[in-house]
């Protein structure tokens, strides 16, 4: 009787780590989510932060945090490829309300260095993980002499 089902190679020690570095970002996700909707609701800022007392930008840009960083983090915790992709736009949108409208949301450089590291941090991974497989595809060829 002969195995019927295909050999699936181990996952290597940085397609581990890459995996719980995801879980991380999406726990972080999770954390920038709650945040988001403690305030819209009035649990944190003394409820000066409710919905109905911000002002219109304020509104526009904590309503969308609220919907995006839950997809992110739901995303990043499945390991699915749309998962980064939802966390940089919730990241984008983050960062042009720090950086580029000061006056409005006021600063958080903490917050861009933050997000710089995890997007610097996901391109090394992704790397690694590319030349790994390159490098496993050439070592294993059927056509090879």
């Amino acid at each position: 009787m002969l195995h019927d089902s295909q050999h699936v190679p181990k996952p290597s020690l940085a397609e581990i780590l890459f995996g719980w570095f995801l879980r991380l970002v999406s726990v972080s996700c999770f954390w920038f989510a709650l945040e988001y909707w403690a305030m819209l609701i009035g649990f944190s800022h003394g409820g000066a932060g409710r919905f109905d007392l911000l002002p219109p930008q304020w509104r526009a840009a904590a309503t969308a945090l609220a919907v995006v960083y839950p997809v992110a983090a739901i995303g990043l915790w499945l390991l699915v490829s749309w998962g980064p992709v939802v966390w940089v736009v919730a990241a984008g949108i983050e960062i042009a309300m720090y950086e580029f409208y000061p006056g409005i949301f006021g600063t958080r450089p903490l917050l861009f260095v933050l997000h710089g590291a995890v997007a610097v941090t996901f391109v090394l991974f992704r790397a690694v993980l590319f030349f790994q497989r390159l490098r496993r595809a050439r070592k294993v060829r059927v056509d090879s002499p």
